[in-house]
């Protein structure tokens, strides 16, 4: 299937291929062809019911003995074998070169959450561009999860239930103001920049912080052990709008 990104129409393909977005009733897993150990891979599957690949994830996901319900990107980097493996009906060809592999897959679905891995660990100018996308989709709930941490956009508003000393960092794409109570460091206003000021190693004060931003702008990084308790604040936080 080959989609318009501007409308998400069908422009060629099979007889009643769906439109974009695809819509998904529980959180969903989007894996990228970046590093995958094994253990990151299962650690978020658990914690979705389907899995789709961006692109070239699709041959990890196949290494693993799944199959994704959809395959979404240009298709450059997804290798014949694993080409051959899926079915036709499953790849979803969005030819544009103006946005990356990562991008195109977020805006073409629907979930309440969307979990994410692959997508950091290799190059760095990938990396980079998958923060991109966080900041410019601040009305998603999106979670990267790495081998290390998980990463996410720091809503307008989210109330965050950790143990006491739990590292909490908050690193700026753009200038953004936020406040911060149940933290080690509290601000009630304070600005941060990404060429001038940072808050990074953070730490839980208590079992329950509240964390507010003035705008979209501001990753939000906690250890992968957080993820679980980070994807109930994220449920339930007040969100950007979206970016006009």
């Amino acid at each position: 299937m080959i989609f318009d990104p501007e409308d998400g129409k069908t422009l060629t393909g099979r007889t009643g291929a769906p439109e974009l977005p695809l819509k998904f009733n529980a959180p969903l897993l989007l894996v990228g062809g970046g590093p995958l150990p094994g253990d990151t891979f299962a650690f978020a599957r658990a914690r979705c019911e389907k899995v789709v690949a961006v692109d070239g994830g699709a041959a990890a996901i196949l290494d693993l003995g799944a199959i994704p319900e959809a395959v979404i990107g240009d298709m450059d980097s997804l290798p014949d074998a694993a080409r051959a493996a899926i079915p036709d009906a499953h790849l979803v060809h969005i030819a544009e070169q103006d946005s990356t592999d990562f991008d195109k897959a977020l805006r073409s679905v629907d979930a309440p959450m969307v979990l994410a891995v692959g997508v950091t660990g290799a190059r760095l100018d990938h990396e980079l561009a998958v923060f991109h996308s966080l900041i410019a989709r601040p009305d998603r709930r999106v979670i990267v999860v790495g081998e290390e941490d998980v990463v996410l956009h720091l809503p307008r508003a989210i109330d965050l239930h950790l143990p006491p000393g739990t590292r909490v960092s908050l690193f700026p794409m753009d200038g953004v103001r936020v406040s911060i109570t149940g933290l080690r460091w509290e601000f009630d206003a304070l600005d941060l920049h990404p060429a001038r000021k940072i808050g990074t190693s953070n730490e839980m004060a208590q079992d329950q912080a509240h964390l507010c931003a003035d705008g979209p702008g501001v990753l939000l990084i906690l250890p992968r052990e957080a993820l679980d308790p980070a994807m109930a604040a994220l449920s339930a936080a007040d969100l950007h709008s979206p970016r006009g």
